[in-house]
């Protein structure tokens, strides 16, 4: 290998790729649409690949090597589509590779009522594979929007009065759901006066293309007869006939019901 084609490997005068997402507004089960711009670089280069995926980053709590808690910023990659094989790459020339990304169904929510989720980050990933290794290129922000299923169950809570609070991934599997990725979202919300004895409830939503599992975590206040503790609910709910409940009064029935029983409210 001569000197140009060492740098090259190593990134000096070598290849750059970009990719410019022509919608960023998306929905779980849709589609993101993009195109990748190779530029080639002083030397000839083989392409090995040429890949799109999807990437979640989310505030991880660890410790320090003092020992002391910090956070710091965890990335997972979800999901990889091959969009390119081999080939060469001339010198200065430039190939334009069009995409279209299938987004999962289990894909987290970034965006509520128009704003974007705070402690959620989810993006388009570009993997260049070049003479065995991987050009990575720039993160290219998503904005996740809710199904109408879970915009009906968003909104039910806020009509409810509670506040969102956070989102944040969780790493694992939640038993009895259809769950196919290695985490799931939590979306956590203040509790109202009106619930005396509830501190917080998490919602996560594990949808596929036809029906969603919805699992709810209440945290009781402590104090309250006791130390605080954790109540979990799921139900199912259609995602193509889900209009035909009252969502808000059913979770507020659902929550008397069970506050009742532990004497929370």
């Amino acid at each position: 290998m001569g000197l140009r084609k060492l740098l090259a490997s190593l990134g000096a005068g070598g290849a750059s790729v970009e990719t410019e997402l022509t919608q960023a507004d998306v929905v779980p089960g849709g589609v993101v649409q993009g195109e990748v711009r190779i530029q080639g670089g002083s030397v000839e280069q083989r392409i090995e690949g040429l890949s799109v995926g999807l990437l979640a980053r989310d505030k991880e709590e660890g410790e320090d090597h003092e020992g002391n808690d910090t956070e710091y910023d965890q990335n997972i990659e979800f999901h990889r589509q091959h969009i390119g094989g081999e080939f060469v790459l001339a010198p200065g020339a430039v190939y334009n590779v069009p995409f279209t990304l299938e987004v999962p169904w289990e894909t987290p929510v970034t965006m509520f009522l128009g704003r974007h989720l705070t402690g959620m980050k989810l993006g388009v990933t570009t993997e260049l594979a070049i003479d065995r290794a991987v050009d990575a290129g720039d993160v290219d922000a998503v904005n996740v929007h809710p199904l109408p299923a879970q915009q009906a169950l968003l909104d039910a809570f806020g009509q409810l009065g509670f506040a969102f609070k956070s989102a944040d991934l969780e790493k694992g599997t939640l038993r009895h759901t259809r769950q196919r990725l290695p985490f799931y979202q939590e979306i956590e919300f203040h509790a109202p006066s009106q619930y005396r004895g509830l501190n917080q409830v998490e919602l996560t939503f594990v949808a596929d293309g036809d029906e969603m599992d919805v699992v709810l975590e209440m945290d009781k206040k402590a104090g309250m007869f006791g130390g605080g503790s954790d109540t979990y609910r799921s139900f199912t709910m259609s995602l193509h006939a889900y209009e035909q409940t009252d969502w808000t009064g059913y979770l507020h029935q659902w929550l008397a019901e069970v506050g009742g029983r532990r004497n929370w409210f």
